[in-house]
């Protein structure tokens, strides 16, 4: 009989899985196949998890496909795209994994500025090729963040004071929804579901490509960090108040208690002027002379080398955990706690930092995208890093401690893309967007197949999947 009659570990005999396997153009990974650890291990070192099977997709119709083999198998669906978010929701237990890796060509139109990204591209593949042509879009602060996870959420970045969000710039996208309809997203095809990309995360299918806007951009801006001594803490956190208050759109900056490289808390300002370098020379010239700083580093440096800046500093495989909030306003009673909360950091890998949403964000309409707290000015995050097991439980409980001390001193809701756990999931979205949200969800995925990852349910959930269609 042979291994026809082998079971995964969700009981599918491999006959079953042979019928998929050959509807695909990529391959499908089981336990013990080589390259399946590989596939299922991402960023966060924490997430340990194995699906029954993976998907290796290299086109659309492979995504087609396997979301409706999950339908119709009744498994638990997690989409892996860069496999950058600590909630660890690219992957899962005993379910399928929709790996889009493979899918990460970047295409270029010069003369439109604008770009095809696959949905499986990093920011790296995104910056590398549009850099090529002097051009660039909003993306994340680490060039192994995936461009899927991050657009869908809302994404910011050092471009978004000109630009705005990542999502902002979303022109258009090719989404496999879940009863496997292939589906264009753009404010002139399926506007409403358009509107809930932008900012609504994964809740409505598994988008396959993404057109963006691009900008002249570079290739040199002036960028990098000013060093201070933790003991100038409070004074640098004031001073970075004032700073960012009234910036340019073409400044964006982020400040923060981050561990040097020898393990000892500093005071870091990394800012970032995308424009003139001699107009950008004035902009920053406060920042350069407040203090003095211990180290000046700022200075004329490649787009893609600031977009990589932190990549060494948060390696894959050292395991995290993170709770943020947005903020409107940085008092000094939230500048004391965050030094405060420091001091008690469980390991040396423990970072809090303020980073600047943008002054393009913050002119967008509310009611624009389904990312809605457009009145929060700065991203606000701990995290909780480490290499040893026994040092999980502390640095989990000190993001959380911090989380909720923080509570009572910020009112600009959460960044979705910032959380772990979905209990607080309705604060990432104003009422009415989050109302909008739901009846997107029981039009486009009633069953809730697409529930790994954070997690806007429909209103009365379909028990049966074969009320999808097929």
């Amino acid at each position: 009989m042979g291994d026809t009659y082998r079971t995964t570990s969700t009981g599918l005999s491999l006959a079953t899985v042979e019928q998929l396997r050959r509807s695909l153009s990529g391959q499908i990974l089981l336990h013990g196949d080589p390259g399946y650890d590989e596939a299922r291990t991402v960023w966060n070192g924490m997430i340990d998890k194995r699906p029954a099977l993976i998907v290796r997709c290299t086109s659309t119709s492979d995504v087609a496909a396997g979301v409706k083999f999950a339908r119709e198998q009744e498994l638990l669906v997690a989409v892996r795209g860069g496999g950058h978010s600590a909630a660890g929701h690219a992957v899962c237990d005993d379910g399928l994994m929709i790996d889009l890796s493979l899918m990460n060509d970047v295409q270029v139109d010069p003369e439109k500025q604008t770009a095809r990204v696959g949905g499986g591209a990093l920011w790296a593949d995104v910056d590398r090729t549009t850099q090529g042509h002097g051009l660039a879009t909003t993306g994340g602060t680490f060039s192994g963040t995936g461009v899927g996870g991050l657009t869908l959420g809302g994404g910011f970045g050092f471009l978004s004071g000109k630009y705005g969000l990542a999502c902002d710039n979303l022109l258009s996208a090719e989404v496999v929804t879940a009863d496997g309809s292939v589906l264009t997203a753009s404010n002139d095809q399926n506007a409403d579901l358009f509107w809930g990309l932008r900012g609504g995360g994964g809740n409505f299918g598994v988008v396959t490509s993404f057109e963006f806007q691009l900008y002249p951009v570079g290739p040199t801006v002036l960028a990098g960090m000013v060093v201070h001594p933790i003991e100038r803490a409070k004074e640098a956190f004031q001073f970075y108040r004032e700073f960012t208050r009234n910036n340019p759109d073409e400044l964006n900056a982020i400040a923060g208690i981050v561990p040097s490289p020898e393990g000892m808390p500093t005071f870091v300002i990394l800012a970032c002027y995308n424009g003139s370098m001699e107009e950008g020379e004035e902009v920053v010239r406060p920042l350069r002379e407040f203090g003095p700083p211990l180290m000046d580093g700022i200075g004329p440096m490649p787009y893609t080398t600031l977009q990589s800046m932190f990549d060494e500093a948060f390696p894959t495989g050292l395991s995290y955990y993170w709770k943020g909030r947005l903020v409107e306003e940085i008092t000094d009673d939230l500048i004391d706690t965050i030094i405060e909360h420091y001091e008690h950091a469980p390991t040396p890998f423990s970072v809090i930092n303020l980073q600047q949403l943008g002054n393009a964000t913050n002119r967008v309409p509310k009611e624009a995208t389904a990312f809605s707290h457009r009145d929060g000015r700065y991203d606000l995050l701990a995290m909780g890093g480490w290499q040893d097991p026994s040092e999980a439980d502390a640095s989990i409980q000190w993001a959380r401690d911090f989380y909720e001390h923080t509570g009572p001193l910020t009112s600009g809701g959460l960044y979705v893309n910032s959380l772990i756990e979905n209990d607080t999931l309705q604060s990432a979205y104003r009422d009415e967007s989050f109302e909008r949200l739901v009846a997107l969800k029981d039009k486009y995925d009633p069953t809730n197949l697409f529930r790994n990852n954070a997690n806007i349910a429909p209103s009365a959930p379909i028990s049966s999947t074969s009320e999808i269609g097929d």
